[in-house]
């Protein structure tokens, strides 16, 4: 692996590690432990921040949810999805049972999120628009891909292992309109679903050949079309890494509403003088975090806060942050809701599909902020910070790292690990990373 392609996986580990840590206290996440805790079939594999081990599929299944778990991990804006809460949380998992070398799990991870997101991006946007949430469909196939790649399948097993893991791609997004933490879950029985696919193409079960192409295969299926013409071409040799497409969150909840946090934030403290605020979106991000929710401007649960354009652009208007902070002070009760659906009432949304042809695949912005004296400003964000045309800073994503995981492991461990996942030293062995990140159960 190139020097460039290795920082950039360690990037992921980065941001999948901080999540993982940061988010395994959530109630969901403490639900699903739980769950899982009652009936575990027992294993090498570390459940993040504990002692315990159990199945590669069982600590997969806990990590990937702890992953995916509060709208703050790394997303691949092209496919509209998360390849790095499924590929990490597998290669961990899977490289502990087998033993794998650090480089061998580096290697597995670049090879799931490449499956993962290049599939992503062939359904893109139509996944989305038909109501399916692609880090719960994409999951399955990045699983299996690097559950075949630490487990050494010859190309045969593999084929099978991916085409099996159609018949586990599953999951609506119905929890962005009414709600539901299920959403949260979504990676964890993707990633459990595509390595029970790895297991099953083991024992011998096949899949179809034209799991994709076919007449009942993945575009026909779910998407309603042919392949794209240049499908094949997407998984050539010679394609780019789409790895270098990834991004990473500066604000806790879909990256729909980024552009407009990154115009709106520069409001805060000036509502009082603010009589309107017009956004003009794409169509996807409106079907994602717009007017097509059926709580867009009533959000009562977590779920429908992170989204919901016009709460999170209150919560910029109103100076309240749009970060892990504000979001947990939600969780806690901390938050005048009453006044964020008010100031929620000021902003309009106005769908663009001009917009998705001019700027395919992005959440462009156009704000148009009207004053109480009549005068209006109009701002237009095509990258917002953290898109790899806009990117945070490694200092940035240091500080978010820190932020995530200092509160259960001590600044100081939180450092040592933070160190570590920069250099990523070969002759670590793996059990001695995720070791780096138990706590006490009680915490």
């Amino acid at each position: 692996m190139t020097p460039p392609l290795r920082v950039l996986v360690s990037r992921v580990l980065r941001d999948q590690f901080s999540s993982q840590v940061g988010n395994s206290r959530l109630p969901w996440s403490r639900q699903v432990r739980a769950m899982v805790d009652a009936h575990h079939v027992p294993g090498a594999s570390r459940v993040i921040t504990s002692e315990r081990t159990m199945s590669a599929e069982d600590a997969a299944f806990i990590n990937a949810t702890y992953a995916h778990g509060f709208e703050y991990d790394e997303g691949h804006r092209p496919s509209n999805s998360h390849p790095g809460s499924c590929a990490v949380a597998t290669a961990v998992a899977v490289g502990e049972e087998v033993g794998a070398k650090l480089d061998d799990v580096i290697a597995a991870i670049l090879m799931g999120y490449e499956v993962y997101a290049r599939l992503g991006v062939l359904g893109a946007p139509h996944l989305m628009q038909r109501g399916f949430h692609p880090a719960a469909m994409l999951a399955s196939f990045g699983a299996a891909a690097v559950t075949a790649k630490l487990r050494k399948f010859d190309a045969e097993t593999t084929l099978h292992a991916l085409a099996i893991a159609l018949s586990h791609a599953s999951g609506a997004a119905e929890y962005s309109s009414t709600g539901g933490s299920i959403k949260r879950v979504h990676p964890g029985i993707g990633v459990r679903g595509g390595m029970t696919a790895a297991a099953l193409a083991r024992a011998g079960i096949t899949g179809p050949r034209a799991f994709l192409s076919g007449v009942k295969g993945f575009y026909k299926a779910f998407l309603q079309r042919e392949p794209a013409a240049d499908a094949a071409d997407r998984f050539s040799l010679s394609a780019k890494f789409e790895i270098l497409r990834g991004g990473y969150k500066r604000y806790c909840c879909c990256g729909a509403n980024h552009a407009a946090i990154d115009i709106l934030s520069g409001y805060a403290g000036r509502l009082p003088e603010i009589e309107s605020v017009s956004l003009r979106i794409p169509k996807l991000a409106n079907t994602m975090v717009g007017s097509v929710n059926s709580n867009a401007y009533t959000p009562a649960n977590i779920e429908q806060v992170q989204f919901s354009l016009p709460a999170q652009a209150a919560f910029a208007l109103l100076g309240l942050g749009n970060g892990y902070q504000s979001h947990m002070d939600y969780l806690d009760g901390k938050l005048d809701m009453d006044r964020v659906r008010a100031t929620a009432q000021k902003v309009k949304l106005v769908e663009s599909s001009e917009m998705d042809k001019q700027y395919p695949g992005k959440f462009v912005t156009e704000a148009t902020v009207t004053f109480l004296d009549g005068e209006a400003s109009t701002h237009f964000v095509e990258n917002s910070l953290g898109t790899p045309d806009n990117p945070m800073t490694e200092d940035a994503h240091d500080a978010k790292f820190i932020e995530l995981t200092s509160s259960l492991l001590g600044e100081d461990r939180a450092k040592a690990l933070l160190a570590v996942l920069h250099e990523l030293p070969p002759a670590l062995a793996l059990v001695d990373l995720t070791a780096m990140c138990v706590v006490g159960e009680s915490v």
